[in-house]
């Protein structure tokens, strides 16, 4: 019995000593999501290899630019600016892409029994754990060794290097635990499929201010807002580096403070987000039994029953703006359009290399907005279709889905070319800027409508990025390119009667552009709506068929 006895005691704390640390399982874990979403499919795979290819070859060049700034005046303005951009790109990228990384939702992890200090131990080695982190390490060491001279910046930059890629990977996991719950609900969502917009706007900028920075001297503007993302974490911590070489060692260590002061508090709200994802509620669903019914009740139809017109036009027209509202892909190509309708026109205004036409580019935008106006009904198109007998039914119906789009998009486009000839400082062509913006929004309109009967496709609903359904690619391109070719075509008495009276000198009469474009786009409408309506009348079983694949 004694044996017995000594011999269990003897083996417990071997068994004990045998159970892997959370931080080791939490790698693993982190490892096997990795490999096991790899196997799903080829592509992926090869997506995920030429990712890593493609990010080696960006590392790798970052670095050899960073060595060849070794020494120049500029070297330091960089190093620091774009530290703050890696940081910011980890700060928003987690808010618009949550599912990229399994792990990046703590709420999976509620039921289990872990304490949240070593529960951010283990998440914060796991996060190391990448292609974005080392390629967040080649950068940060790149930004050191240009500023790095002297022995004193290179200990600083022992210390600067991992605290930037610590203070970048604890920024990310901090914001994404504080709004994980916005980020996995419908508004989340949402903001996911507006990525693409920021990605466009960014696009734009970085665009504009490459051309601004190529001129002589364009650098010098960048040293203000260098000096102040100095002190910022964890740019400070590369700014410390260039302190030290320097000699300014007080400087230096109180940079190299701030971010590990930075770094403790990232942590810190880390952990206590955590805990309330822990311990409290989803307060999503609090309450949403109580009061329901009454405020069903009382919400009625709202505002915009008392301002649109009754029957049919009145349903549908509200439907549809409800549609640009609530559903998200909806939403998601609204906003884009509105946005990058609004970027291009300023930008090349701003750059000088503007003229009023590209205000047009804000009408182009928007009337792609009226192709494919069936797909977004999906499979739900059958309950129109009930409502469509004649050719009179098919008419309102298009009718009304025209005016909805022309409730926004008509005093949108007027608002970009009043803009960007505001920017001009030309008020002398706004007549024939609106004139032609009119008339091709009219175009698209019509276009958009021939096109919706003759060419629809199915937009996935719950397929991330997707807008066409499998198998229907070809549709869509027939639909959009086709529609872009035949608007400008339609759009050709207008934009000849513009180059007869520039040509001829007659700019007495270029005001007579706006009330005859804006005649000429109300009768491409209406004549589009014509054309498109019997045919849909007609196609009701295509349409239906089209539309439900997704």
């Amino acid at each position: 019995m004694s044996a017995m006895t000594t011999s269990t005691g003897a083996t417990a704390p071997a068994a004990s000593s045998s159970v892997p640390s959370l931080t080791s399982v939490f790698v693993h874990l982190k490892l096997s999501l990795l490999r096991n979403g790899l196997k799903q499919s080829g592509g992926r795979t090869a997506v995920y290899i030429v990712s890593i290819v493609f990010g080696v070859l960006f590392a790798a060049a970052m670095v050899l630019g960073f060595v060849l700034l070794r020494g120049s005046a500029d070297a330091a303005t960089i190093a620091v600016l774009l530290t703050g951009v890696v940081a910011l790109s980890w700060a928003v990228m987690p808010l618009f892409v949550p599912g990229g990384d399994e792990t990046l939702d703590p709420s999976r992890l509620v039921m289990l029994p872990l304490s949240p200090r070593p529960l951010v131990r283990a998440l914060f080695v796991a996060s190391l754990v990448g292609v974005g982190p080392v390629l967040t390490l080649f950068l940060a060491f790149g930004a050191a060794l240009s500023v790095t001279h002297g022995a004193a910046a290179t200990v600083a930059a022992v210390f600067a290097v991992p605290l930037t890629v610590a203070v970048c990977v604890a920024l990310s996991r901090a914001l994404a635990a504080a709004n994980i719950r916005l980020l996995t609900s419908r508004k989340g969502r949402d903001l996911a499929m507006l990525s693409g917009l920021v990605i466009a706007v960014g696009m734009q900028a970085v665009n504009f201010g490459a051309q601004r920075l190529s001129r002589p001297g364009g650098l010098a503007a960048l040293e203000p807002a260098a000096a102040v993302v100095d002190w910022l974490p964890p740019a400070a911590a590369i700014g410390a580096v260039d302190a030290a070489g320097d000699g300014d060692y007080a400087a230096a260590a109180a940079r190299l403070l701030l971010t590990a002061a930075a770094l403790a508090a990232l942590v810190y709200w880390w952990q206590r987000s955590l805990v309330r994802l822990m311990v409290e509620p989803d307060g999503s669903t609090i309450g949403a039994s109580s009061g329901g019914d009454a405020r069903e009740k009382s919400a009625g139809t709202g505002f915009l029953a008392r301002i649109l017109p009754g029957g049919r036009t009145g349903a549908v027209m509200e439907r549809s703006l409800r549609y640009m509202w609530r559903d998200p892909k909806t939403k998601a190509a609204w906003v884009s359009s509105l946005a990058i309708g609004l970027i291009v026109p300023l930008a090349n205004a701003f750059q000088g290399a503007g003229s009023i036409y590209w205000a047009c580019f804000a009408s182009g935008m928007l009337g792609l907005l009226m192709y494919n106006q069936f797909g977004q009904d999906t499979s739900a198109f059958w309950m129109v279709a009930q409502t469509l007998s004649t050719t009179a039914d098919a008419y309102a119906e298009l009718r009304a889905r025209a005016l909805a789009l022309l409730l926004v998009t008509l005093p949108y486009a007027t608002f970009v070319t009043v803009l960007t000839t505001a920017v001009l400082g030309d008020w002398s062509q706004l007549p024939e800027g609106l004139g032609l913006a009119f008339a091709l929004l009219g175009a698209m309109l019509a276009t958009g409508a021939v096109v919706s009967a003759l060419f629809p496709y199915s937009i996935p609903q719950d397929s991330g990025y997707k807008n066409v359904a499998p198998g229907q690619t070809g549709l869509a391109w027939i639909s959009i390119f086709g529609g872009m070719l035949a608007a400008p075509l339609l759009c050709a008495p207008v934009i000849g009667a513009t180059i007869y009276l520039h040509l001829s000198d007659q700019d007495s009469l270029l005001w007579l552009l706006l009330p005859a474009g804006t005649l000429y786009g109300a009768l491409l409408v209406w004549a589009g709506l014509k054309a498109a309506a019997p045919r849909t009348a007609s196609r009701l079983p295509e349409i239906l068929a089209a539309v439900s694949k997704g």
